[in-house]
């Protein structure tokens, strides 16, 4: 064969190689996800690869410390879409440079609660460029039984003596920030100064440190809190808005309360890693799961309300009696978004909570 001849032969398997033929199979793009565990449910990863046969959806499941620490040893490379919190955004960003902006017209944002959007933008916007647009939420905030704690409604009422030896809490940083609230503060402002931010954190462990006779036990985790709960030797505390509503199903007097300051809310959200390959699949997976079918699948699986509009009332039928038996939408217009998280406050929240700690045997 002469090298004239080979050279066209390989010039036109090239050719072919390059051009799908009928019937030949696409070599498809891959979505690599890092995400929550309950945020990429088997059934909806099937119904996304059946509408976009061209994408293959690759989990990997993490959390919001994992997620950081996975993007910033690869400068951001590895996957293509991250569902951090909205509060472990910013700071990360501007100290190592692991997101990229999102191109907002290409995901539909008039779907999304308005409160919830804002929110998310608010905490994610850098030098005018938004990182993220919100997923699912949730709150932190409190819960009572209403026949044995009728006008329970703040964190301060966790401290009054009427319910000495029937109230419990867990000592972490939401306690801290509510009491902070219950006493007229705004912590989340403080952060900018903190000095300031110290001194209401002194004030908050002399006010827990002195409610410790209220306080039955220190929950350390949700079947801790549910048995205290259900048995009656607590008729209030200090929760996760998501076992407050799994007693409901059990106990309907029992509720989550939206303290009057605002329940601590926190956003999962969607955020781009910097070095991520596929973006437009992103932006598919991203529309794919907020539409309203999709989110009745997501929340069944992780429990949470969508951003969505309406999301409350696409929300599993158990779940949904009670997050509208606690929610009204003047609480949802009422919710403290957890701010961004400076460098130094968790050591100092740390501290003060180790000094409660102590003080209380908690």
């Amino acid at each position: 064969m002469t090298y004239g001849k080979m050279t066209a032969l390989m010039a036109s398997a090239a050719f072919l190689g390059a051009v799908a033929l009928p019937g030949a199979a696409v070599q498809a793009e891959t979505l690599r996800l890092l995400t929550w565990g309950s945020y990429a449910p088997e059934e909806v990863i099937q119904k996304f690869e059946e509408k976009y046969p061209d994408i293959d959806v690759e989990v990997t499941f993490s959390n919001n410390e994992e997620m950081i620490a996975k993007l910033r040893a690869t400068g951001g490379a590895g996957f293509d879409l991250a569902q951090p919190s909205h509060d472990r955004i910013y700071a990360a960003q501007l100290e190592y440079n692991i997101y990229k902006p999102m191109d907002l017209s290409k995901i539909d944002t008039s779907i999304y609660e308005e409160k919830l959007l804002d929110g998310v933008k608010a905490n994610t916007t850098i030098d005018g460029e938004v990182y993220s647009v919100p997923h699912q939420w949730g709150t932190s905030g409190l819960m009572a039984d209403k026949t044995k704690a009728p006008d329970f409604k703040g964190w301060g009422d966790l401290c009054d003596p009427q319910y000495k030896g029937r109230t419990s809490m867990r000592l972490k940083r939401t306690i801290l920030l509510g009491t902070a609230f219950a006493m007229g503060e705004d912590p989340f402002a403080a952060y900018a100064d903190l000095d300031k931010y110290q001194a209401i954190l002194d004030k908050v462990v002399d006010k827990l440190i002195e409610c410790k006779d209220n306080v039955k036990a220190y929950w350390k985790g949700g079947d801790d809190l549910s048995a205290l709960m259900l048995s009656g030797e607590i008729v209030a505390s200090e929760t996760w808005d998501s076992t407050a509503f799994r007693l409901y199903s059990q106990n309907p007097n029992i509720v989550f309360v939206p303290p009057a300051t605002g329940a601590l809310a926190w956003i999962d959200t969607f955020t781009l890693p910097r070095k991520g390959e596929a973006d437009d699949a992103a932006y598919k997976w991203i529309n794919f799961v907020m539409q309203p079918e999709i989110v009745e699948l997501m929340s069944a699986s992780s429990g949470g309300t969508s951003a969505r509009k309406g999301g409350r009332d696409l929300l599993p039928a158990d779940k949904k009696a009670a997050v509208n038996a606690a929610f009204t939408d003047e609480d949802i217009a009422n919710l403290q978004f957890f701010a961004n998280i400076p460098p130094g406050v968790e050591d100092m929240e740390g501290k003060a909570l180790e000094k409660i700690k102590a003080a209380t045997g908690g």
